[in-house]
């Protein structure tokens, strides 16, 4: 199973990847990792789609990052609601 998911952070930043393992990777980017996350933590995993294959995975992952994938992230999540 392949997963494309989104995570905000309390300043509102948004964060979208696809994994294999979600659980880890959200340790990785709340705890261990070093990367662009790293700087901007905690992060809240607001939304996940599964996939059977890994293309599809990245290209919904295209999709969201695209100005009409961000836009449905605004209208389907409340970002305001973050906590």
């Amino acid at each position: 199973m392949f997963y494309v998911y989104v995570l905000i952070n309390k300043d509102g930043k948004l964060y979208i990847s696809q994994t294999s393992d979600i659980n880890r990777r959200i340790e990785e980017h709340n705890f261990t990792g070093n990367g662009y996350t790293s700087k901007y933590r905690p992060w809240k995993l607001v939304c996940k789609k599964e996939f059977l294959k890994r293309k599809d995975a990245m290209k919904e992952e295209r999709r969201l990052k695209s100005g009409v994938g961000r836009d449905w992230i605004k209208n389907f999540i409340d970002l305001n609601d973050v906590g």
